[in-house]
């Protein structure tokens, strides 16, 4: 890379729930954020007058005229084309909720500390004091000259649909909410190592979803464009269908391409039968509905910090569990996913994120995961030093197939 600085991780350790399951102290946890977690550091030294005036003036300015005649020179000449945006209101952090922009940049700084620690990218925390989506693509646009990629984060629903599609529609550059599509890719990649694990085709399964939220509704998307063709959804009123009242758009959209079969109730009307449970809610399921699951049955109790069925319970009725948590076998951990989906897309140049990188980025995890592959290890671990350039180079390669890379 040419760029003239990166971001540095000072004094980190790797955030809770990617390193040891050990627990940490709350003095730990301060002083780990103490200052904040990043710092901007000089990629050249500069020691001599020399070297002052390449870095700055008045060599600089040859640089900026070079730019001002021909604008893709940034690519070259500035960091801009290796920086992620990481941009939230602070409505949706963790399980927090609403706690604001203020509150929010500790996770968006732990964000950048693992774009720059898996993937070598530059990113910098955007923490906006607003809720209003317009409000937020317009600065978004206005800052686009100083970032070449947005990871939109902790966004809540339905609001962070509608924002995606506006940024993605405004600017020419990778953008992806990763509560959405990290979640996804991610659990579809678990979902092919289950079935590989059980002899099974992804394609014939009964999947249901608990949560129609920003994780569930990116996950029913990307089953469906890998072939599942039975999908369920609920929220907290139960099976989403078409003529149920208080449906949202996106809820309403989801009532026309999923639960084929018709289903109404509740999650025992879905889970009767059913071969996949996906827990994106935060509720509790009784064990007694998951008995009626279908034999071998794959159950993703996701919910942090406390999964929607303990894995033990869930292991009784299930052949293979995942949790969200470090401290049970198959985490399901968007870092497998976005570090290498957005080195993939800037490698590639890409203008966008395309549904078939996202699907690519899934092969590649599951991929990793396959020379180890049991029902304790559907997917590798996030500090398995070959996910994000396995993801990056399948993500490339996908955005070239789908034409939006620059014309060679």
């Amino acid at each position: 890379m040419n760029n003239q600085v990166s971001m540095d991780i000072a004094d980190e350790t790797p955030p809770p729930g990617i390193g040891e399951a050990a627990p940490v102290t709350d003095a730990e946890v301060f002083r780990g954020h103490q200052g904040g977690k990043l710092s901007v550091t000089a990629e050249r030294p500069i020691s001599r007058p020399r070297d002052l005036s390449i870095a700055y003036t008045p060599g600089v300015a040859k640089v900026s005229r070079a730019i001002a005649e021909d604008a893709s020179l940034a690519r070259r000449y500035t960091w801009a084309d290796r920086l992620v945006a990481v941009v939230s209101d602070g409505t949706a952090v963790l399980g927090l909720g609403d706690i604001g922009a203020s509150a929010s940049l500790p996770v968006m700084e732990g964000k950048s500390v693992l774009f720059k620690s898996f993937a070598g990218l530059n990113s910098i925390p955007l923490v906006l004091d607003t809720t209003d989506v317009d409000e937020i693509v317009e600065t978004l646009v206005r800052l686009r000259p100083s970032f070449g990629a947005v990871n939109l984060e902790d966004i809540s629903a339905p609001r962070c649909f509608e924002l995606e599609e506006k940024v993605k529609e405004a600017l020419d550059c990778p953008v992806m909410h990763d509560d959405q599509h990290g979640t996804a890719i991610v659990v579809l990649a678990a979902l092919r190592g289950a079935n590989l694990v059980l002899d099974r085709a992804v394609a014939g399964q009964r999947v249901v979803i608990s949560g129609a939220g920003a994780a569930g509704v990116a996950c029913a998307r990307i089953l469906q464009a890998a072939g599942v063709g039975d999908v369920t959804v609920l929220d907290s009123r139960g099976i989403i269908h078409p003529g149920r009242d208080n449906l949202n758009p996106v809820k309403e959209e989801l009532a026309t391409t999923t639960n084929s079969t018709g289903l109404r109730g509740g999650l025992g009307e879905a889970l009767r039968g059913a071969d996949v449970f996906i827990g994106l809610s935060g509720s509790t399921i009784e064990e007694s509905l998951l008995a009626t699951m279908a034999e071998d049955a794959i159950v993703f109790a996701l919910s942090n910090p406390d999964p929607e069925v303990h894995p033990d319970v869930a292991a009784r009725h299930a052949a293979v569990v995942a949790t969200g948590r470090s401290d049970f076998p198959n985490q399901i951990n968007n870092v497998l996913a976005f570090p290498g989906v957005f080195r993939g897309a800037l490698d590639a140049g890409a203008r966008a994120i395309t549904e078939n990188m996202k699907l690519a980025a899934a092969d590649a995890i599951a991929g990793v995961a396959a020379d180890r592959l049991s029902a304790q290890h559907i997917v590798p671990s996030p500090l398995d030093p070959r996910v994000a350039p396995e993801v990056a180079a399948a993500v490339a390669k996908a955005a070239e197939s789908d034409g939006v890379t620059p014309t060679p």
